[in-house]
């Protein structure tokens, strides 16, 4: 690998059920794969995605989320006529990841059943799970992928279900904002900043304009007497009046 290129691949996969203890659970399998290539922090365009036969149903709840049947999937190919080219397009890269252990746990499952070798993404991969990455960036906040689509102002507009390809492609745009030391200030169109300085130097205009033609109103010899008057009555019963002491 040339050590000059740093490659990147954003991921995430849908499965027919949730895993426990760290493993697929109740013989749980994935369903779909995708996966985005970043190029020195560059989306390149070239990705991996691919429906999968699981072989199985498909739980309800997995379903309500990702909307995904048993039906769609009945022409799909199974991993292991998809697993070389998978394996290709993911192999000595970093992989970016929401939630790795979740991922990580179904991947390395279906190459295990493969008898490939293959059973340990760690071997072949660096991984990088962007929700502990999130969790540094914003402590105690929610830190799930539509939560930090608001917070980096990315259109997430077209995930209405959980889709992989979709996804690893809003996680790519999300890493490269979370790692790029930037504001989201930065991330502005040219004509919205320049719209934003405009506004920002008119108001500042505004405030100092305010300002020097405020009116300035001096108390008349009625009002300076009365008060006066009202420092002799505190000089008298404290013995002290802090408004006539000099410094």
């Amino acid at each position: 690998m040339n050590t000059n290129i740093l490659r990147q691949i954003s991921l995430d996969i849908e499965t027919t059920g949730m895993k426990k203890f760290g493993l697929p659970y109740k013989g749980h399998r994935i369903i779909e794969i995708g996966a985005i290539e970043i190029i020195n922090r560059k989306i390149t365009g070239k990705y991996f995605h691919s429906y999968l036969k699981p072989n199985r149903t498909i739980d309800n709840e997995a379903f309500n989320l990702h909307g995904i049947s048993n039906k769609f999937l009945n022409d799909k190919p199974i991993f292991a006529e998809i697993a070389e080219d998978f394996l290709n397009f993911i192999y000595d890269s970093e992989l970016i990841i929401h939630n790795a252990f979740f991922d990580i746990g179904f991947i390395d499952y279906e190459f295990n059943m493969l008898n490939c070798g293959m059973n340990n993404i760690h071997t072949f991969c660096k991984i990088t799970d962007s929700l502990l990455l999130a969790r540094k960036i914003f402590p105690g906040k929610r830190n799930n992928l539509d939560a930090l689509c608001d917070r980096y102002l990315i259109d997430n507009s077209k995930r209405t279900n959980h889709s992989a390809l979709i996804d690893a492609k809003i996680l790519a745009e999300i890493f490269l904002l979370m790692t790029s030391g930037q504001t989201v200030m930065e991330f502005l169109k040219e004509e919205e900043q320049e719209k934003y300085e405009s506004e920002k130097n008119m108001q500042i205009q505004k405030m100092r304009h305010s300002k020097m033609m405020m009116k300035i109103i001096y108390a008349n010899n009625e009002e300076i007497l009365a008060h006066e008057q009202l420092l002799d009555i505190i000089q008298k019963k404290s013995g002290s009046c802090l408004w006539r002491t000099r410094f």
